[in-house]
């Protein structure tokens, strides 16, 4: 005979056991003391670790959940697949399943680089979720094609993955540095290229080849929710031609070009980047 009360408790027994693995599973942690979640997500090669000179400044007004993708900082690695993780859509299922795990609506997303199309995807995926998204250095193709200007030839993302493969230490002492683009403060360059140096070479050169060689530009128009759209004045991953088209493409956009150069203003410029996400939300509010 069915008996509603033990399906019920075997029910949220197992729904209790998901929220906890997916937790686990992506070292979430969450922080503040406001009640409107912000979600920050880390960029390639990174964790979550890269966001703590941005969060502090609003854990007082929102709560924070911090997260790391699966194969990153203190995930369980355990839970990496190569198939789920092989396109975007991989990450994004990872956001998806954190939001779903707390229960979280209306968020406020914050995506570094490759995460700005991740938060994208998640958003067109479960709209229902988010209420606006922040994405800093965003692009939503990395390589040049015709009158679009990704700042990569597609044999520049071959030549970048094939030296990844043979040489993957020599290749993040190389690149990361440049990628921060701030030779002023070598120590960010060197904490850059640790985080991508712990990585694991396999499942950084999948991510990396899952991100270059991605293309969400017709998805930019598939999401009405208010976006800003961080660009900083000179970055070698995402030149300022990027941000002009995203401004164009994406409905609900706002564009501010900082000040700050490189790929990673929240490390080498967090007062700008706080300064800009704050006005935009008090604008917004």
């Amino acid at each position: 005979m069915f008996n509603l009360a033990n399906f019920k408790q075997s029910f949220f027994s197992t729904h209790e056991t998901m929220k906890t693995d997916i937790l686990k599973r992506n070292n979430v942690k969450i922080l503040g003391s406001g009640t409107q979640p912000m979600v920050f997500a880390h960029g390639f090669g990174c964790d979550q670790n890269m966001w703590r000179y941005i969060t502090p400044a609003f854990e007082q007004q929102y709560k924070i959940i911090l997260f790391d993708y699966v194969g990153a900082g203190k995930s369980d690695l355990s839970a990496y697949s190569p198939e789920r993780y092989g396109s975007l859509q991989g990450y994004a299922q990872d956001l998806v399943d954190v939001c779903e795990a707390l229960n979280l609506r209306d968020v406020i997303f914050v995506g570094h680089s490759v995460s700005s199309m991740i938060g994208l995807l998640a958003a067109i995926q479960q709209p229902h979720l988010f209420e606006r998204l922040v994405m800093v250095g965003p692009s939503p193709c990395y390589i040049n094609d015709q009158d679009y200007k990704g700042g990569f030839e597609r044999k520049d993302i071959e030549g970048l993955l094939e030296t990844m493969e043979k040489n993957y230490i020599g290749w993040a002492n190389f690149l990361a540095p440049n990628i921060m683009g701030r030779q002023d403060k070598p120590e960010l360059g060197e904490e850059l290229t640790q985080s991508f140096c712990t990585t694991d070479p396999l499942i950084a050169r999948q991510f990396a080849e899952a991100t270059f060689f991605s293309d969400n530009r017709a998805d930019l128009a598939k999401t009405s929710l208010p976006v800003l759209i961080l660009q900083c004045s000179d970055d070698i991953i995402a030149p300022l031609e990027v941000g002009t088209y995203l401004a164009q493409n994406l409905p609900n956009s706002t564009l501010r070009v900082m000040k700050a150069t490189g790929h990673c203003p929240h490390m080498s410029e967090p007062e700008e980047t706080i300064t800009l996400i704050k006005d935009y939300l008090t604008v917004a509010a």
